[in-house]
């Protein structure tokens, strides 16, 4: 889909204005950011007819409390049939849904946990190239911060802010994930103790939202299946939570406008 019908200003809160992204590419650091932060939005873009596009720096190998079970090798096995699965799930196994681990065009690997260290000259060079290839109208991926603070997280969003740039593209949104004051409440405990960083998790007041979507029983459910498809990653904190709490969790995208890159 091209010419998305959102302006700037505009704000997302329905399927029916997902519809209005355009072409949406996702550009994440490990298996089930995508599903946790936009997994909702992806549905309904591809369920409009949209081309949807994700990007997975990593195959999450280090994802465990429990190497010795789960060696790197045998986790990034497992947590990539995971994301497979869990994207089909999302759009009813129809294929809608585009996945791209980076790395794959220049067979370089990127690792998980590493993602801050050495060189990212060719990680945004194959961003860029995708980006071109893809010709989005949305981008949604982290802000500075990284949503968890997590200094993957971080790299990812600052090798997209630099690809963005480095493209031909003709230019579309850049969308950074954000959580709401009431999320934060809600989940005040749970939050500082993930990833950590002073900055993580920030809460955005609704008006300076791009998307504010909170999806409705059909759409969550969806979403959950989906989830629940990368058990390794999921379940201990479904777990943790319990399934109310959880779904307050799952049900809130929320999304917005990068700032104008400084020259």
């Amino acid at each position: 889909m091209r010419n998305p019908t959102i302006t700037r200003d505009h704000i997302v809160r329905t399927a029916e204005d997902v519809a209005g992204l355009g072409t949406v590419l996702g550009v994440w650091a490990h298996p089930d950011d995508e599903m946790y932060l936009s997994g909702g939005v992806m549905a309904a873009a591809a369920a409009a007819g949209n081309r949807v596009v994700v990007v997975t720096a990593t195959r999450g190998e280090r994802g465990t409390d429990d190497p010795v079970r789960w060696p790197p090798a045998r986790l990034a096995e497992l947590r990539g049939r995971e994301l497979a699965a869990s994207l089909a799930v999302l759009d009813g196994g129809r294929g809608r849904i585009e996945h791209h681990y980076l790395g794959d065009r220049t067979g370089c690997c990127y690792l998980d946990g590493e993602l801050a260290h050495g060189s990212s000259e060719h990680a945004v060079a194959e961003l860029a190239g995708i980006v071109d290839d893809v010709a989005p109208d949305t981008v949604l991926t982290f802000g500075p911060d990284g949503m968890t603070g997590h200094p993957d997280h971080r790299a990812v969003s600052a090798w997209t802010g630099r690809a963005v740039q480095a493209a031909s593209w003709g230019g579309g949104r850049v969308l950074h994930a954000v959580v709401t004051a009431a999320y934060h409440r809600e989940f005040d405990g749970l939050l500082g103790s993930i990833d950590g960083g002073d900055d993580a998790f920030p809460a955005v007041a609704r008006r300076d939202l791009a998307v504010d979507v909170v999806l409705g029983s059909t759409d969550l459910e969806r979403k959950l299946a989906a989830l629940a498809a990368q058990a390794s990653q999921v379940e201990p904190l479904r777990r943790a939570l319990g399934d109310d709490r959880y779904r307050i969790l799952a049900a809130g995208e929320w999304f917005r406008v990068a700032p104008e890159p400084t020259r």
